[in-house]
């Protein structure tokens, strides 16, 4: 089959044939028989659940997870620019297969040179997980073990030739034009998302906010100067999935990039734990994200420098929440709001935007 038979746009063309060309792809021979909608909701990209009956082993797949362009106009013109469900497809083609920690399985993924893009994957029931909420509080026990898995990926390609080789994309020309819409747009829409969150955010935090906004480029070449690594760059509770045993597995590589290791642990801590919950035990936790490190062969982080560190990178997880809520329909609302009061009381708690705007 023609991928034009493939890569589709809309639910209504999730059809028996276009099943059918999927499952040719990788199972030639079996019949796709009938094709079931479970669900389908719009975020950063439109997420349909299927089942789909078909004759062929039982070892492949019969619920289906698919992600297509966002039915909103206004989200589907923000991800496509800098081809974020695009990105997600090339991880699983080039990058997945060597990321050693457990990730959804691609069934098929398929997008054209323009904005047209079709990925779909295993339903988590398939491997016997479930996936978390935005809006999920965390225990600790549960945040020990996603620091554990975030040291594992990290390490992995620590400092790695591999990322100006091999992984160059992941710091390509299309994230340099994230990076730089992401700055164009940077006041207008902080402005925007924090009248929306009006009392969400301390006045205090919102002038430092607009600070930050103004200096975006600058801060964004600060935070990129740290050891280099792959990071996943958006892990909040929503982006997690837990097996039938409690391990942690992360969804949604459309943010992947080369960067800083702990943005990741600074981003999951700062949306995952509650207010009190963080305070409490947030040191212990990046003591064991540094001691983790270092049993997976990196030894050269200092815990002052990790801690400042951490301290800068908690503007990124605010600025995402924020941007989120001026855009909307990026996730649902009353899980936004929830990130929304989680992220800024870790930035104000350790005053994070004086660390960036003077750097």
């Amino acid at each position: 089959m023609e991928a034009s038979t493939i890569i589709v746009s809309r639910v209504d063309q999730l059809t028996v044939q276009w099943a059918q060309a999927v499952m040719d792809q990788h199972a030639f021979g079996a019949r796709v028989q009938s094709v079931a909608l479970l669900s389908s909701e719009t975020g950063t990209t439109t997420r349909v659940q299927l089942k789909v009956e078909h004759d062929g082993d039982q070892s492949l797949a019969r619920l289906w997870f698919v992600k297509l362009p966002s039915k909103s106009r206004w989200v589907r013109w923000i991800t496509a620019l800098p081809r974020l469900l695009q990105t997600e497809i090339r991880y699983y083609h080039e990058l997945q297969a060597v990321v050693p920690v457990a990730q959804p399985v691609m069934v098929m993924g398929k997008h054209t040179l323009g904005w047209a893009s079709t990925l779909v994957l295993c339903h988590l029931k398939e491997q016997n997980a479930h996936p978390g909420k935005p809006g999920d509080e965390l225990t600790v026990e549960q945040a020990v073990k996603v620091v554990e898995q975030l040291a594992i990926l990290h390490a992995k390609f620590w400092n790695s030739e591999q990322l100006n080789t091999d992984f160059r994309w992941l710091s390509g020309r299309v994230r340099r034009l994230e990076d730089f819409l992401g700055s164009i747009l940077a006041v207008p829409l902080m402005k925007l998302g924090l009248y929306r969150a009006d009392r969400l955010v301390s006045e205090t935090v919102k002038r430092q906010a607009i600070q930050y906004a103004k200096n975006r480029r600058k801060i964004m070449r600060f935070l990129a100067t740290g050891p280099k690594t792959i990071v996943h760059h958006d892990c909040h509770p929503g982006n997690l999935f837990w097996n039938a045993q409690g391990t942690p597995g992360l969804l949604d590589w459309q943010m992947v990039r080369v960067g800083e290791g702990i943005g990741d642990v600074a981003y999951f801590l700062a949306t995952a734990l509650a207010p009190k919950v963080r305070r409490e035990h947030e040191m212990k936790l990046l003591a064991h994200y540094q001691h983790s490190l270092v049993a997976n062969g990196v030894t050269t982080v200092e815990t002052k420098v990790l801690y400042q560190r951490y301290r800068a990178h908690l503007t990124y997880p605010f600025e995402a929440m924020i941007i989120s809520q001026a855009i909307g329909g990026m996730m649902a609302p009353e899980s936004n709001r929830i990130l929304i009061q989680r992220v800024a009381a870790a930035v104000e708690d350790h005053d994070a935007f004086a660390v960036v705007v003077g750097a």
